[in-house]
């Protein structure tokens, strides 16, 4: 199987230093977006945005997914013609220690309760 070659389509995302406490909590508090997170996260390796399966719209995706790029939750990069969406664990975990993990605990926990509901 071959992959296929870098794109020379390049999407702006926030540099580790540029990345704000602030603008990730806004950004993970939507629950699509925690969604999209939660399955990176499990995936534990880039995922094509066609790989998610979300209860809203094509362009209302877009928008999610655009929002955790610029946010710097997720790193986007184009491969052929899929944009592939790899978590930023690393940079996250650098400068937030904990917080993703006890944030994703926390959503897990909540759609357990939810389910038994």
């Amino acid at each position: 199987m071959t992959t296929a070659p870098p794109s020379p389509r390049v999407l702006p995302h926030p540099t580790r230093e540029e990345i704000r406490l602030d603008s990730v909590l806004h950004a993970l508090s939507d629950p699509v977006r925690m969604r999209i997170v939660s399955e990176l996260a499990d995936a534990e390796a880039a995922l094509s945005c066609s790989r998610f399966d979300l209860p809203v719209t094509k362009s209302t995706t877009t928008h999610h997914f655009r929002v955790l790029r610029e946010s710097g939750v997720i790193q986007q990069v184009y491969e052929g013609t899929a944009k592939m969406n790899g978590l930023r664990r690393e940079d996250l975990d650098a400068l937030f220690p904990g917080l993703l993990d006890a944030l994703l605990t926390a959503a897990r926990r909540q759609a357990a309760r939810d389910a038994r509901a």
